[in-house]
């Protein structure tokens, strides 16, 4: 096959790409906005979570953003899904993103449950199609994440505003005795949990299932201590084949 051919083929498909979730008259790059890292001094592009919202919006008038949150251990954990239509069963949803967010002492006036909201939003908008597809949309998982309220003029976040005014706004709760952690809690801990086995020392465990998903598979089956590397590996196992039977 000659390069031009390969070329060709490789715009095609990227142009097809292009098309996903594509609405007549608007165009999701022209809302984009750039950002530049503050760790790497690298400048990337991506659509702040109002316009994804918005761009979801258009696509289907009558979608769903369903986010539930709840207290973690100094951090809230948001679950987002996102459906077609607001008739659809709870199963039957198009993504569905998990994120946690604490206290950041960069951002004092942030909200830690309402960035966690944003956050799971803005990634399970992206696995859904709202992106800029090969460019990261919404909000990844880096420390120094970009303002993705800059859209509203207003003065007010534009994330509430968005979403259905029947969805239940959990309120901070007050200093409780510590309990039992939940299985999305559990699964994240575990994800952050350092790896202490030679092979990928210094790696967390959510690096690991990027990179060789079957170690995890091998502490659980094979690994003879019984420590937080096998741990740690179980519960992300646990939690993996839950997602996959539901």
């Amino acid at each position: 096959m000659s390069q031009n051919n390969s070329n060709e083929k490789t715009s095609s498909s990227l142009d097809m790409i292009g098309t996903i979730n594509q609405v007549p008259d608007f165009d999701p790059r022209t809302v984009a906005v750039s950002y530049t890292d503050l760790k790497t001094g690298e400048t990337r592009t991506r659509l702040p979570v109002v316009a994804q919202i918005a761009w979801f919006r258009l696509k289907y008038p009558e979608g769903k953003i369903a986010v539930k949150v709840s207290p973690g251990t100094n951090c809230f954990v948001a679950t987002a899904r996102v459906y077609p239509n607001y008739k659809d069963a709870e199963e039957n949803f198009l993504a569905e993103a998990t994120a946690s967010r604490g206290k950041c002492e960069e951002k004092t006036s942030v909200s830690p449950r309402e960035w966690a909201q944003t956050a799971a939003i803005g990634v399970a908008l992206r696995n859904a199609g709202f992106g800029l597809q090969f460019q990261l949309a919404g909000e990844d998982f880096s420390e120094n994440a970009p303002d993705e309220f800059a859209f509203d003029t207003a003065g007010e976040t534009g994330i509430e505003s968005m979403l259905p005014k029947t969805m239940p706004e959990p309120e901070t709760p007050a200093e409780q005795p510590k309990k039992e952690l939940t299985a999305e809690e559990k699964y994240q801990k575990a994800l952050d949990t350092e790896c202490t086995v030679s092979k990928y020392r210094g790696k967390k465990m959510s690096e690991i299932l990027m990179l060789d998903a079957n170690f995890l598979n091998w502490l659980v089956n094979k690994y003879q201590y019984q420590d937080v590397n096998k741990e740690a590996a179980q519960v992300i196992c646990e939690y993996a084949s839950k997602q996959v039977a539901v």
